[in-house]
Order: structure tokens, then sequence, then C-alpha cells
């Protein structure tokens, strides 16, 4: 019999599960209610499951949690509403007598954490973190060459990712642009990151240090540069030869989920990314020491010219290097959420792809195949529905993630956003995550 599922929050990423739900796995999970305060949003996502064959939906308010578990017998709640909304949103649904399915990251800060993990104690429910990146053929194929033996013990790790004018600067004009609201980039974006690593060389943080700042975005740097006087939006205010604007009217989902639902909560989705208020950071750099002894250096950039990530992973053995390319650029710098991704100009000396690369002592380097399987990010989308919807397979890698992951995952940017605030180490288990420790 298929589970009872509702989605609260029914921003941009509710989405690909309600499609996963009708279309993939109609017969483990019945969607049976939608929650989110804005109407307009609802109201898209109601079109959304008519499209793919279903009925109309029972529809509830922020301060329905509780009674939308009760009056529709709702098993397992998917929670895709903004950050700083999961810790009380998770805790409440638990206490109702939800399982909950909620997107990375966990939650943003320790108290948020010690909140769901009272809650799971309190109640007896589960909580699954959706960690999509686990699940990408690339880096399955680095876990499994870890896991393998190839580099022996593994001694350090070195990860840098970045993030293009496209993708990167969008954080700078939504709600993330707020520290309050999603822990900034090193708890919302790196926290996939962090796990990777805790995932890869399968151990735990234990201590971080952490240098940042706001460096290329903001009010400040772009009076530094000469900017000159900037426009409040992208919508209304923005002029279209600017390409750091973004216009909600030009794709038809941003400007039924956003733009015309701005009358109902006025949440601006197209601030300008060089607007006064910005309290997160661009430039992000950690070094984190892990409990096998293995070390982490990590950095992040939120304004390159071209997006993806480097990883190399030493061991007594020999070496792992992984190179992404998701986006070689952003021609001309325009950011266009139509643009494609798998663009590439023709002669451009950088070009999307992927390379897994070992070299072990005392010999030359192999290149190590990247299996392939069908659907979203290269099969991996179709595997992780699978175990959320079906369940967890006998999966040698592991790649199912629960609780546990999650916390272990935002402990890495709890602790670097308060190394950033003091300019001293962190011991994780000093910041009390809910019971979770080493």
């Amino acid at each position: 019999m298929a589970r009872r599922y509702a989605v609260a929050g029914t921003g941009s990423r509710a989405q690909s599960y309600i499609r996963a739900m009708f279309q993939a796995h109609p017969e483990e999970a019945q969607l049976v209610a939608l929650l989110d305060p804005n109407p307009g949003r609802l109201a898209f996502h109601q079109r959304l499951v008519t499209e793919l064959g279903g009925p109309e939906l029972p529809q509830y308010g922020a301060d329905d949690l509780e009674r939308m578990v009760k009056e529709q017998s709702i098993d397992r709640v998917v929670v895709t509403s903004p950050d700083y909304t999961h810790a009380a949103v998770v805790s409440r649904l638990l206490r109702a007598g939800a399982d909950v399915v909620v997107e990375k990251p966990l939650t943003i800060n320790a108290d948020g954490t010690r909140q769901i993990v009272d809650a799971m104690n309190e109640s007896g429910r589960s909580v699954v973190v959706t960690f999509n990146y686990r699940y990408s053929p690339r880096n399955s194929a680095l876990r499994q060459l870890i896991a393998d033996g190839e580099i022996g013990t593994v001694t350090s790790v070195e990860f840098q990712w970045v993030l293009d004018t496209r993708h990167g600067a969008d954080y700078f004009r939504r709600w993330h642009r707020e520290k309050l609201n999603s822990g900034g980039l090193l708890v919302h974006k790196a926290s996939h990151h962090f796990d990777l690593v805790n995932w890869w060389i399968a151990s735990s943080p234990a201590r971080v240090f952490a240098s940042g700042g706001l460096f290329f975005y903001g009010a400040d740097n772009a009076a530094a540069r000469g900017l000159g006087q900037r426009p409040a939006r992208g919508t209304i205010d923005g002029s279209a030869n600017d390409p750091w604007l973004l216009d909600l009217r030009n794709d038809d989902t941003n400007r039924q989920l956003y733009f015309e639902s701005e009358q109902y909560d006025g949440y601006l989705r197209d601030q300008d990314v060089f607007a006064p208020g910005i309290t997160i950071e661009d430039n992000m750099s950690v070094i984190a020491e892990y409990a096998n002894g293995a070390r982490l250096s990590y950095s992040l950039n939120a304004h390159s010219p071209w997006e993806g990530y480097r990883v190399s992973v030493n061991g007594t053995e020999g070496r792992a290097e992984l190179e992404v390319v998701e986006r070689a650029a952003v021609v001309d710098d325009q950011i266009d959420p139509s643009y494609p991704s798998d663009r590439v100009i023709a002669g451009d000396v950088r070009t999307n792809g992927e390379r897994l690369v070992l070299q072990k002592h005392w010999a030359t380097a192999v290149e190590v195949e990247i299996p392939r399987g069908e659907g979203g990010h290269g099969g991996g989308d179709r595997l992780l529905y699978t175990d959320l919807f079906v369940g967890p397979t006998n999966d040698p890698l592991a790649r199912a993630a629960d609780v546990n992951d999650g916390v272990r995952a935002v402990a890495v940017g709890i602790a670097a956003n308060q190394s950033l605030a003091t300019g001293q180490p962190v011991t994780i288990t000093d910041l009390n995550l809910g019971g979770w420790t080493v």
C-alpha cells in the first residue's frame, strides 16, 4: 500500500519530488496534501499535480501542520521550505506523528539540531535528509575507489568548489543573502560538500577553523569598484542590459512562483546582488580535522566565471583526483534561467565534463571510468528517489542518508560560522548538537 505523503514548502524544489511521486513511484507514494503560507505557490503546484493526472489536493497554511497530519492521515512529509524554518517544521511534524524527508541542510544552527533530535527521541519518528550529490555517478565512483583501498588510508582531502556568476550570484538576491535565513553558504550550500567528504572518507568532523568574508557582492563592494547607483531589483527597476539583474517575468516558473505571488507575502526573489543587506560570505576557506586523523582543506567561491569542483584525496598508497566542469562559461555574463547548462563555446579551452584519475606511488596516472545511468544527474536522481520512496537497498556505498549524516554535514558549517565570528578553531563536540558525537 502506498504511503500517504504531503509536501510542506512549495517553492521550486518541491517540483522534483512531486514529479517523482506521480511519474516514477505512484505505487509507493500517494501525495494527498500541500502546505505553504503563500496561496500563489500552492496554486502553482496544484496546477502541476493536475498536469500529472493527480486530483485536487487539500491545501494548508503554515499554522496547520498538525491539523494536516491528522485530517489527511499523513505518513510522511517532504519538507522543502526555507532553511530557517526546518527546525520548527520538522520537529512539529515529528510530534504530530509523521516521518519526515527534509531537503538539505537539516537546519542552520546548533539549536535547530537539538530541536530536531529531541523531537525524534520523543516521537519515535524518523528523519531522512536528501543528499543527491551522493548518487551522482562521479561521486559514487570516487567513494568506490577509496573504499576499495586503491589509495590506501586517507590522509587528507583538498576540495575546491566554484559557483559561477549565474548560479552563485543567485544566492545573493534571494532569502539566502541573510545569514539568519540560511546559515550562509557554509551551511546552505557547503553542507552538500561536507557530506560528500564525510561519506567519501567514512569519518566524522572533529575540529574546524574557517576564514572568509563578503569581498565581491554587496553595496560596499559595488561602491568600491565604482559601479554607481544600483537598482533595487531586476524585475521592476532593472535594465535588460545589466547582466547582474534577473527579470522574473522572462521565465514562466519564476513569474508564477515568485513575481505573481509577491502580493501574498511580499517576498522579492530578484533583489540586486549589489544591494545593501547581504550578511553572508562569498569567499570562504575551511580547515577541518577528522576523527580518523584525515585533514580537509576546503574553499568556496561564489563569483567564478565557470562552475564546478576539483577534489583530490591523498592516501598512503597514492592519490585520487576528480575534476568536474558543470558549466564552462557564463557567456557574456548573462544571467538567464533558460541558458542551457550543457552549452560549450567552440574552441573554448574549458569544456563541460568530468574526469576521475588515480595515481599510485611509483606508477603513472590512469583514468577511472565513471559509470553512467539513465535519468537526471547521470542516473543519480532515479537511485535517490528509489531509496526515498521504495526504501534503501543493500547498497555497499551506503548512499542513503539519515539524520546523523544530516547533523554531521551541517556540523562543519555551524562550526565554521562560529570560527568566522571568533577567529578561533571550534571543536564540534563543544557545539552540543543534540547528542550526536564523533
